[in-house]
């Protein structure tokens, strides 16, 4: 398995729960295909550096994930066909940047309890 990481934006004029909605569908069509979640953050809504589709805003998501190869097909082909994501991009992760990526979980876990 590899390790994985996947940023997505989703449209601005979703609301609250369709937003939330929208990314617990992604995570489910990961846990379905035996992806294992190690990490997710909501950035919220940011300003994009050029217009997409007319928005100049979006709301940001990142997924960090164990999984196949197999899967990721799936899982861009999903954000391909759902008209809320505005833009997508996965990462394989390499041995360094899965150090770095601990690293930052692990101080993001010290400020929330803090």
């Amino acid at each position: 398995m590899n390790q994985y990481e996947t940023v997505f934006i989703l449209t601005p004029v979703l609301s609250d729960d369709q937003m939330k909605e929208t990314v617990a569908k992604f995570k489910k069509l990961l846990t379905d295909n035996g992806a294992e979640i190690l990490n997710e953050e909501a950035w919220g809504l940011k300003k994009m550096a050029y217009p997409i589709e007319k928005k100049s805003t979006g709301f940001y998501f990142l997924v960090e994930f164990k999984a196949e190869p197999t899967v990721i097909n799936t899982l861009e082909t999903g954000f391909r066909r759902d008209e809320k994501v505005i833009r997508f991009m996965t990462v394989k992760l390499d041995k360094y940047a899965v150090q770095y990526a601990e690293k930052r979980r692990n101080k993001l876990s010290k400020k929330e309890e803090a």
